[in-house]
């Protein structure tokens, strides 16, 4: 069982960056296909970043390919998020998930573990 604890949100200027990390526990990070996901006031949480947990194949939302990067450090059991040239339309909660021997999955209902969400919000 993983349990995941998402942290490095805060408030920021529109064009500016942030990085958002997840924490793992358990022995069996590197099993995991790690993936990123937001939801907006009103909105449906959305994919926005995936990560393989064999070659570290990554996957994109296109709202974002470009500006964010998503990486983990196996050794540290710590999931990445870098979101650079911020938009105000990418304020949410961002959340990490964990895919038991998962490549890259991009629908929510894929992943088998949740963290609690960090607040992200962007101002213009």
């Amino acid at each position: 069982q993983a349990q995941l604890a998402e942290s490095g949100g805060g408030l920021v200027q529109a064009g500016g960056s942030l990085r958002l990390s997840c924490a793992a526990s358990g022995r069996s990070f590197r099993s995991y296909g790690m993936g990123w996901f937001r939801q907006g006031p009103g909105k449906e949480r959305e994919f926005v970043a995936a990560i393989s947990w064999n070659i570290g194949t990554t996957y994109y939302a296109d709202s974002v390919k470009g500006r964010f990067t998503i990486s983990r450090n196996n050794a540290k059991n710590t999931l990445y998020l870098q979101m650079n040239s911020l938009k105000p339309e990418d304020t949410a909660v961002y959340y990490c998930a964990a895919d038991y021997l998962g490549v890259g999955a991009l629908a929510p209902v894929e992943y088998d573990y949740w963290g609690q969400g960090t607040q992200v919000t962007v101002s213009s």
